[in-house]
């Protein structure tokens, strides 16, 4: 089922509702970047390569909305729709990359602002194509990490929900399988929203790949008594030296599989990248709602008292030390990542 799906008939965004999974498969409808902003701020979209590329629609959705009649005011009203899109979620750089690459195609010349309208959408189109190339050649060079026979921890979802389709880390154990190999996977929970108990199990039984869900608490155990070969996660924001920021677990994690000599493996697209950033200390961390923590129950009842406050960081970074390799689209990238990574990202751009 795609995560997004453009209508051309319609002129709008379905983006399938990844709230209420695995229990009802349901589409939104996004009919202008309004809509787009709120979805993804709302996590009905999540994953920072689908992220991107929902963002780079909302943006084409601008420009077939307005009334705009001169390139000035069109151009100013995508600036006020890029504004929008860049606030509904801060951390994962491919939606900040994505709105850049279509306000930089806005810029060039055009003869007309139709012409304009139909090049801001075919780029869109050809944003969630390299998506799909991307993820694909990630996860063929993934899977030559892994061994027959190997159990995986894997923490939050980041398969083809979190891309256009096939996935990232979850797109890497994927391909394993499919090449034959017998593998199992240990699925974190991934709280608050439990992307894992929710999405990866789910997409793992599409696949037919076994797995076992397990507590996030439970993951030191697994690794110190030796049933887990390989830890792999995605990303939302790399910094320049390879710390690498992902859904809040991922540090404690790593931190376990490092004690216990278990290797660790990032997987993400060379656009997560941002050499702006020379560490983790300088990614933005969003942070949601306390009732994504609150709002739990046990046995029908509440299990916080009444007044209780929370804090919800959705990311933490995990340090480049803790990694021992990070996966992109180019190859596995060795220590040290601060020249190694510099080097892929800025060869990759020729």
């Amino acid at each position: 089922m795609p995560t997004l799906e453009w209508n051309e008939k319609n002129f709008e965004l379905s983006l399938l509702d990844q709230r209420v999974l695995p229990r009802e498969v349901r589409y939104i409808t996004c009919q202008d970047y309004t809509a787009v902003a709120e979805a993804i701020r709302k996590m009905v979209v999540r994953g920072a390569p689908a992220i991107g590329v929902t963002a780079a629609y909302g943006m084409a959705l601008a420009a077939s909305r307005t009334q705009k009649s001169d390139l000035h005011t069109f151009r100013q009203e995508l600036q006020d729709a890029a504004t929008v899109l860049l606030a509904a979620r801060p951390t994962a750089v491919n939606l900040a990359w994505a709105v850049e690459r279509m306000l930089k195609l806005a810029d060039r010349p055009v003869h007309s602002i139709q012409e304009l309208k139909e090049q801001l959408l075919d780029e869109a189109h050809q944003m969630a194509r390299e998506d799909v190339e991307t993820n694909r050649r990630m996860a063929a060079h993934g899977a030559e990490l892994i061994t027959d026979g190997d159990t995986i921890l894997h923490h939050c979802n980041t398969g083809a929900l979190a891309t256009v389709d096939w996935g990232t880390a979850l797109g890497v154990i994927r391909m394993a399988h499919e090449q034959g190999k017998h593998i199992q996977v240990l699925v974190d929970e991934t709280r608050p929203r439990l992307q894992g108990a929710r999405l990866t199990a789910w997409e793992l039984s599409q696949y037919g790949i076994p797995y076992h869900i397990i507590s996030d608490g439970a993951a030191g155990y697994f690794l110190h008594t030796g049933q887990v070969q390989k830890v792999f996660f995605g990303a939302d924001r790399v910094a320049a030296n390879g710390d690498v920021a992902n859904k809040i677990g991922s540090y404690m994690l790593a931190l376990a599989a490092k004690d216990n000599l278990i290797p660790v493996y990032s997987v993400f697209p060379l656009t997560t990248v941002d050499l702006e950033l020379e560490n983790g200390d300088m990614i933005p961390i969003e942070e949601r709602s306390q009732d994504e923590v609150l709002d739990i129950q046990f046995q029908g009842m509440p299990v916080t008292p009444q007044g209780a406050q929370a804090r919800n960081p959705a990311f933490d970074v995990t340090p480049h030390r803790l990694l021992t390799g990070l996966v992109t689209e180019v190859g596995v990238i060795p220590a040290p990542f601060k020249d190694n990574l510099r080097q892929a990202v800025l060869e990759n751009k020729k």
